[in-house]
């Protein structure tokens, strides 16, 4: 691709962004679109965004739930930036958020890590050193592509998916208990429910092995990518705990773990 192919298509793609528009995805118009093209195009949109007044205030992981990989051909996680615009913190882990500016809007419950330095280190203690905070989030994940379907290449350069990330009630990596907390995130158990009927449960190890390696993982592949490097302050979120339903207005739903001591998280959809 052509630094002008690649300006083009992160215009269009912002456009079906601001018009919550849908269109075939570039790999079956771009012969060969690969993820090295695509983060190419992301990084475009990163500055299209900052230009237009749009501040990047973290990084969502997408795709660490290994179940999820056959389905969209992959075999690794992507990753994409998010904005002061699309992050939202819930005032005692309950809020009310709008559809209103999506295509096909879906809801994952996440683990939210909120950085004090870089990721680093060999093992979880370590990369836990990097956390200051951590809560049960809710990322509404979007696509711009007629019936979900798409390569990843596709989908880092559909804002690797995200929509609006809510944050549940932040708690302090002093105030819990650091050695048993790797294991707790490694093990616990995440229930999501609708209306009070539960629909969907997973655990802290279907991210690829627990939200801290899916933290690492972010790390390791910005810096093979030579991409802006993690910085303190950044809000992370590390990919769904189970799978992802579609949502509509009208809708209450819940997410809630058992095994790690975070509290729940509620969103009305309106």
């Amino acid at each position: 691709m052509t630094r002008s192919d690649i300006e083009n298509l992160a215009r269009k793609q912002l456009q079906l962004l601001d018009q919550a528009g849908l269109a075939d995805p570039p790999s079956t118009r771009i012969p060969g679109f690969s993820l090295k093209h695509a983060y190419e195009v992301a990084a475009q949109i990163v500055r299209l965004r900052r230009e237009r007044g749009e501040r990047t205030v973290g990084r969502k992981i997408g795709f660490t739930n290994q179940a999820t990989w056959t389905q969209h051909g992959l075999n690794q996680p992507i990753w994409s930036h998010v904005y002061g615009g699309t992050v939202r913190f819930s005032r005692n882990g309950n809020v009310s958020h709008p559809l209103k500016g999506t295509a096909l809007p879906r809801i994952e419950p996440e683990i939210v890590f909120g950085l004090r330095a870089p990721a680093a280190g060999r093992d979880e203690c370590s990369w836990l050193d990097s956390v200051d905070w951590l809560a049960l989030g809710f990322e509404l994940v979007d696509c711009h592509y007629p019936d979900w379907r798409f390569t990843p290449a596709d989908g880092v350069v559909d804002f690797g998916l995200h929509a609006t990330l809510i944050v549940g009630e932040r708690i302090p990596v002093r105030d819990l208990v650091p050695v048993n907390l790797a294991e707790q995130l490694r093990t616990f158990r995440a229930k999501l429910l609708c209306d009070g009927r539960p629909q969907e449960e997973g655990s802290g190890s279907d991210v690829l092995g627990s939200p801290l390696r899916a933290l690492d993982y972010l790390a390791r592949e910005i810096g093979q990518q030579a991409a802006e490097p993690l910085a303190p302050g950044e809000v992370v979120t590390t990919g769904t705990l189970t799978a992802a339903p579609f949502v509509r207005p009208g809708q209450i739903w819940k997410a809630e773990v058992m095994g790690i001591d975070l509290p729940a998280l509620t969103m009305e959809l309106t």
